[in-house]
C-alpha cells in the first residue's frame, strides 16, 4: 500500500507496528503529511476563521520558498516518511476556490525533488491543472496523481522524462456522482467536483494512447474504504486492456515505488507476496472485487475467501 497523506504520520506508526509483528497487516510506504503551500490543497487549516487558522509552516507540510521545501523533505525524512506528495495543483475537496490553479512555483518543486531525491524518495504530484502538471514533471517528480487536465504538451514531458501517471479515475468517478446530490458537498467544493470529476476517465484512456507510463492508484479515502478494485473497471473502460491494468497494480506500481526487486512480480529472490481471485481477471476485471486468497511473504492470511491464522 502507497499511503499518499495523513495528518500526523498515523500511517508510519501503523507500518511500524506491522513491521515488529504487533498486528498483521500489508506492507506500507508512507508519505506522511503532504507538501503544499499557505491556502493551498495541503493546507490543513482552509476554511478555519482567523484566529484558529494560524500559520501552518514547513513542519505541517506548508512551504512558500525553495528553503521551506527542502527543510519539509527532511523533516519527512527525520519522521521516517517512506515517500514524498506535494500539492502543485488545487484540489477538489478543500475549502478553496480552485482546483486546479498552479499552487507551487518551479523553483519549489525543483528544490523539493532534488531533495527527496538525495534522501532517496520518490516523489509524487497531486496535479489537476496542466501548468502544474508541467512543472511538476519539469521539475523531476516521479509520478502525477490525477493529472485531470493534462494537455498533449504535459504527456509528450511525461514520455520524455520517463514520469509516471496514477489516474486515480474511481475518485473522480466518486465525486461527480456525489456532485449531483444538493448538500452533500459545500458549494465550493460541490462545483470543483462536478467540473473535475468527470473528466479524469477521459484524460485516463488518452494517457494510455499516448503512451504514458501508467501505475494503478485509487486516491482511497476519497469514497468508501473496500471499493478500491473498481478502479480496475474504469481502467478497463477507459481503453485499457485487461492485463495493462493488472499489470499497472503489479510490475508498474513496484517500478514506481522503486521496490520492483523485491514486490511486484513472482520470481526467485523476491518477496512472497500475493492475492488470487476465483478466475481469470484477464477474462472478467470484475474478478478482482472479490479476492480469495492473500499471501504475504510466504504467510497465508486469507484462504478460499476467508480470514485464517497466519500459516506459513
Amino acid at each position: 500500500m502507497r499511503n499518499l497523506g495523513d495528518s500526523a504520520n498515523e500511517v508510519a506508526a501503523l507500518r511500524n507496528a506491522i513491521n515488529a509483528g504487533v498486528l498483521p497487516g500489508p506492507r506500507i510506504y508512507t508519505a506522511g503529511k503532504p507538501i503544499g503551500s499557505t491556502g493551498g490543497h495541503a493546507d490543513p487549516t482552509d476554511g478555519y476563521r482567523d484566529n484558529l487558522a494560524g500559520d501552518p509552516g514547513p513542519d505541517e507540510g506548508i512551504i512558500n520558498s525553495p528553503d521551506e521545501g527542502i527543510k519539509a523533505v527532511r523533516e519527512h525524512y527525520k519522521k521516517g516518511d517512506d515517500v514524498i506528495k506535494i500539492m502543485p495543483s488545487g484540489g477538489v475537496l478543500d475549502q478553496s476556490s480552485s482546483g486546479d490553479n498552479s499552487q507551487l512555483t518551479l523553483e519549489e518543486i525543483k528544490a523539493i525533488v532534488s531533495t527527496a531525491h538525495d534522501y532517496g524518495f520518490a516523489v509524487a504530484a497531486h496535479a489537476h491543472g496542466a501548468e502544474g502538471i508541467r512543472r511538476a514533471v519539469v521539475g523531476g517528480v516521479d509520478s502525477i496523481e490525477h493529472g485531470t487536465y493534462m494537455d498533449e504538451a504535459d504527456m509528450k514531458l511525461m514520455k520524455e522524462h520517463g514520469t509516471w501517471y496514477v489516474p486515480t479515475i474511481i475518485a473522480g468517478d466518486f465525486v461527480a456522482q456525489k456532485a449531483k446530490i444538493p448538500g452533500f458537498y459545500p458549494p465550493q467544493v460541490q462545483a470543483k467536483a462536478a467540473a473535475i470529476g468527470p473528466l479524469i476517465l477521459g484524460t485516463a484512456g488518452r494517457a494510455y494512447k499516448a503512451g504514458v507510463k501508467i501505475a494503478f492508484g485509487t486516491d482511497a479515502g476519497v469514497y468508501p474504504h473496500g471499493d478500491n478494485a473498481h478502479e480496475f473497471e474504469l481502467m478497463v473502460q477507459a481503453g485499457m486492456p485487461t492485463m495493462f491494468a493488472l499489470q499497472a497494480a503489479t510490475t508498474h506500481a513496484a517500478e514506481l515505488l522503486k521496490h520492483d526487486k523485491d514486490i511486484g512480480s513472482i520470481s526467485a529472490g523476491k518477496f512472497a507476496d500475493l492475492v488470487a481471485v476465483p478466475g481469470n481477471p484477464v477474462d472478467d476485471i470484475s474478478l478482482m472485487k472479490k479476492v480469495s486468497f492473500v499471501m504475504k511473504e510466504g504467510v497465508v492470511y486469507k484462504r478460499d475467501g476467508k480470514t485464517v491464522e497466519a500459516i506459513p
